[in-house]
This record gives structure tokens, C-alpha cells and sequence, in this order.
């Protein structure tokens, strides 16, 4: 059997993990584990490709426990008493557990004592949010860790470490791959090694040698191998964080036009992942509380797009941002939760008002927790004068309302109510 260069590339050992450094490094907690033998079970979420395969098989490599694979959607009970079996036998067994979000009851009643014996050492793996996704008995078991996105710098790591690896990679074919085509091949499957790796092979073995039996790989046949368009062809890729600047700009000055052809761009690259982070950034940041409902439409607007993807996305996409750009405009909640976190920073903070802090506990009176709180619900208006901020902070003022639309000119209008009474 054909395996992929994706699979053949997979680690064996913790120090080979491509990213994930803040569970893997030197003295975090996943290698910790590793160097103590004290593994637990352990839940790894975050987008395809990142690497939860790659970290379970790392982790039973360094170790040298039993590894095992299952589906929790499409493998059954008895596959699990399969794993359990052996886990008698051999003390411990690590089961890599794929789209454990979808393990249904029996399969969890069955896992449960399992895992409590430590039997066997569960590393489930999901995309989905597991505090949403995942039973809490399961979750109760477990450590749950989130995998980020991949670098662009990460994945030509990976990539240049197949195409010189001669035993598991490319190594025995004679690549010369451009910059430029290194550039898209690690930035156009944002964050995907799988999805880069998977185009880095069909390239490789579907490009015919040169007279000098050298298999050059160029742009365009990236472009071709994994079906996205790179926005432009300059070597050091400015061009793609460019055009997401443009666009954002281009909203933000209420361009039209010119805000459908940034958007046009970033769909002819395939971006969508890029796109619908953006939009919601500045359906925050650039629109706000002028309109809140065109944040509220943006994230309809993206849900849609995902759902459907290209071709048709591009129609939910244009509704959005020509919504965006027409909307009134406001950056006060930005800057008010920016000169909050500078305070902060600069340590201007204190203790919380004693009348504020936590009293649902026995001698919280004796410490005069949360005696002399006035409850605003008893007064008129739902309001009544008592101090909320620290000591040090009394006076400090970080939100300044921005009267360009009416749902924040109706906010103004009560915030400078509220002050007055002050």
C-alpha cells in the first residue's frame, strides 16, 4: 500500500514535533509528562493538520507504550475491548481515540473504568470545541489541550525536512522547489501541514525530471496541485497581508468598490479561513456599537459561506462587506478596552472594593466581603450610587462614546445620564 508522505513524515519522538510548542517544548507540560512517565489522558483540539496525530504517535514513541488508532464514529465497543485486552496484557496502552466528540454512550460507559485504572491512556482528538462537544464524564478525565494553526516558518520546516529526508520523504527525488512556490505551498492551506504535505507529494511525483533529470516545482504547479491561487507572485509574500491590510482599510473608509475588489482577491487565493477572521474583526473593531447588528449579520454572513464554500461563499461574503462598508462607524469599544488593559499593564490596578468581592462563603462577613453592597435592582431605575472601581482607579475614565450611529448616540445619552447622577 501506497502510504502518504503525510503519514510517512509523522514523528516518532517528542523533539521531532513540528509547532505546538507551547505543549511540547522544552519544559511544557506535555513534555513534561513525557519526561517523568506520568501520562495522563489527554484531549487535543484545534483546526485539521496541526498535528494531533503527530504529538499521539510522538508521545507513544518517546515512551514506548502500545499505540493504537481507533474512529470514535466509526469503529464500535468491541474494537475498544480489543485495545482493553491488550492493555491487560501489556499494563498500558495509549489509544489515540479520532473524533472523540462523537463517542456515543456505550463506548464511553465501557472507556470510563478504563481510563480511571489508567489502563488505558486516552488521547482523543477533535476540531470541535470539546467544553461544548464532549460528555463532561469524559472531559473530567481528561487534560484538555488546544493546537494552534501551524506558522508559515513551521511548515517550511516540515516541508524542506521531506524533501531532504531520504528513507521516510522525498530525499531520492532530485527537487528544486522556487521560493515563491515554497512560500504559497506553506501559507495557502493556513496551517494545514497535512494539506501542504499532500501538495508538496502530488507536485513532486507529477512533475516529469528536466534534461538534467532535476524536478523543478514552480508557482504554478503549486497553485495547480493544491487548487488555490497565490495573490501575487512576489518572492516574499507582502502582497498577502497586504491586500488583507487593503481590505480592512477599504471598509473602514467606506470604499465599496474598492473593498469588493480586496475581497476578490483574497477569494480568487481560496483564502476563506483569512477572510471570515477578518470580517469579524472589523465588524468589531471598525463598525462596533454605530451598528451592532452588522456584527451580528457578519457572523450569519460567514456561517453561511463555511456551510456552502467556493464558489458560492463569494455571495454571502459581498452582502457582508458591502454591509460593513456603508455602516456608521465606531472604534470606541477598541480604544476603551485598550486604555483598560494599559492601566492594567502599567500596574495601576488594585484590590477589589470589599463591598464587590465574593460573600457565598462561611466567614466571608467576619472579613466584611460584600456586606455593604447595594443591590441596583432595589432602586429606581435599576441604579444607585456605590463605588465599582479599585481604589487607585476611582476616577479613571475609558470609554468615550461615538455618536455616528443611533444605537451608540442611545448609549451616549444614558452613559452621560449615569455620570451626572455620579
Amino acid at each position: 500500500m501506497n502510504k502518504p508522505l503525510a503519514f510517512l513524515m509523522r514523528p516518532t519522538r517528542i523533539d521531532q514535533i513540528i509547532g505546538q510548542t507551547h505543549l511540547v517544548g522544552p519544559g511544557k507540560i506535555i513534555q513534561r509528562m513525557v519526561d517523568a512517565k506520568m501520562l495522563s489522558s489527554m484531549i487535543l483540539y484545534g483546526p485539521p493538520g496541526t498535528g494531533k496525530t503527530s504529538i499521539a504517535s510522538a508521545i507513544a514513541g518517546s515512551t514506548q507504550y502500545a499505540f493504537r488508532m481507533l474512529n470514535a464514529a466509526t469503529d464500535n465497543k468491541k474494537d475498544l475491548q480489543i485495545v482493553a485486552e491488550e492493555a491487560k496484557m501489556s499494563g498500558s496502552v495509549i489509544l489515540l481515540l479520532d473524533e472523540v466528540h462523537r463517542l456515543d454512550k456505550p463506548k464511553q460507559d465501557f472507556l470510563l473504568p478504563h481510563l480511571e485504572s489508567g489502563r488505558i491512556i486516552l488521547i482523543g482528538a477533535t476540531t470541535e470545541n470539546p467544553y461544548i462537544s464532549i460528555s463532561p464524564a469524559i472531559r473530567s478525565r481528561a487534560q484538555i489541550f488546544e493546537l494552534k494553526p501551524l506558522s508559515i516558518e513551521d511548515i517550511q520546516l516540515a516541508l524542506n525536512s521531506a524533501l531532504e529526508d531520504r528513507e521516510r520523504g522525498l530525499g531520492k527525488y532530485h527537487v528544486r522547489i522556487t521560493d515563491d512556490a515554497l512560500l504559497h505551498l506553506s501559507r495557502a492551506t493556513n496551517g494545514d501541514l497535512r494539506s501542504s504535505l499532500n501538495g508538496l507529494e502530488l507536485a513532486v511525483k507529477s512533475t516529469n525530471p528536466d534534461d538534467n533529470g532535476i524536478i523543478q516545482i514552480t508557482l504554478d504547479i503549486v497553485e495547480e496541485c493544491i487548487q488555490r491561487k497565490a495573490l501575487t507572485h512576489d518572492k516574499d509574500g507582502d502582497a498577502h497581508y497586504d491586500v488583507i491590510s487593503a481590505l480592512q482599510k477599504s471598509i473602514r473608509g467606506s470604499d465599496v468598490n474598492a473593498s469588493l475588489h480586496y475581497l476578490g482577491r483574497l477569494i480568487e487565493a481560496g483564502d476563506l479561513s483569512i477572510i471570515a477572521r477578518r470580517l469579524m474583526v472589523i465588524a468589531y473593531e471598525d463598525i462596533g456599537l454605530a451598528n451592532p447588528s452588522a456584527a451580528q449579520r457578519t457572523v450569519t454572513a460567514i456561517q453561511a459561506s463555511e456551510r456552502l464554500g467556493f464558489p458560492e461563499a463569494r455571495i454571502p461574503l459581498a452582502t457582508v462587506v458591502i454591509d460593513l462598508c456603508l455602516s456608521p462607524k465606531s472604534n470606541s469599544s477598541i480604544i476603551a478596552i485598550d486604555a483598560a488593559l494599559q492601566d492594567i499593564r502599567s500596574g495601576k490596578s488594585s484590590d477589589v472594593p470589599d463591598h464587590l468581592r465574593d460573600s457565598h462563603y462561611k466567614g466571608a462577613k467576619k472579613l466584611d466581603r460584600g456586606v455593604s453592597y447595594k443591590y441596583p435592582h432595589s432602586y429606581p431605575e435599576a441604579w444607585v450610587k456605590q463605588q465599582y472601581l479599585p481604589n487607585k482607579l476611582q476616577k479613571a475614565i475609558y470609554y468615550y462614546p461615538n455618536h455616528t450611529g443611533k444605537y451608540e448616540d442611545a448609549l451616549a445619552r444614558q452613559y452621560s445620564k449615569i455620570n451626572q447622577r455620579k
